[in-house]
C-alpha cells in the first residue's frame, strides 16, 4: 500500500477512534462530545477576518458550520497522521508501534491549547473555562486516545495488507 494512502486511512482511522471514545466518554460520564459545529463556526469566520472570538457560542452562526466543523476534525487528523508517517516512515508503516503514535497524538494536543481554544474564546489551554483543569486533562485523555488509534489503525492496516 502506497504510505500516502496508508497516512490518510490511519488518519480517518485515528480521529474515528477519537469519535468512538467520544460516545463512550458521552455514556460513561455523561461528559458531552466536541461541537465540531463550534470549529466551524470558528475556521469559517477566520477568511472573514476574525480569528479570535470573546466566545465562539455567541458569534453568529454560519452556513454550513457543522459540516465545515466535521470535515476540518477528519482533515486534521489527516494531517497530524502525516506527521507520525514523515517523521518516522515506512518503516514504522510497516511496522507500526504504539510509542511514536502515542507521542504524535499527545503532542497535538498543544494545537487546541494554543490556537483553537484561545481563538474560540476559552482562553490558552481553556484557561477562561469553567473548569480549566479537567477541560486541560479531557483534552489530554482525547489526544492521547487518537494516537492510540493511529496505532491501531496502522497496526490493521499493516495485518491486512503489506507495505
Amino acid at each position: 500500500m502506497d504510505l500516502i494512502i496508508f497516512t490518510i486511512l490511519i488518519g480517518i482511522g485515528g480521529t474515528a477512534v477519537m469519535d468512538l471514545w467520544a460516545l463512550l466518554r458521552k455514556q460513561l460520564f455523561n461528559l458531552p462530545p466536541t461541537n465540531w459545529a463550534m470549529v466551524g463556526r470558528w475556521i469559517a469566520y477566520i477568511p472573514k477576518g476574525k480569528l479570535i472570538h470573546d466566545h465562539i457560542a455567541t458569534s453568529e452562526a454560519l452556513p454550513r458550520e457543522h459540516l465545515i466543523g466535521w470535515l476540518a476534525h477528519y482533515l486534521i487528523g489527516i494531517s497530524y497522521a502525516a506527521i507520525l508517517t514523515v517523521i518516522f516512515g515506512d518503516e514504522w508503516a510497516q511496522s507500526p508501534a504504539v510509542g511514536p503514535a502515542l507521542a504524535v497524538g499527545i503532542t497535538t494536543v498543544l494545537a487546541p491549547f494554543l490556537i483553537m481554544q484561545p481563538g474560540m474564546g476559552a482562553g490558552i489551554a481553556a484557561s477562561r473555562t469553567a473548569k480549566p483543569n479537567a477541560t486541560r486533562i479531557h483534552s489530554i485523555i482525547n489526544h492521547l486516545i487518537f494516537g492510540l488509534g493511529l496505532y491501531l489503525s496502522g497496526w490493521a492496516l499493516n495485518s491486512s495488507y503489506a507495505m
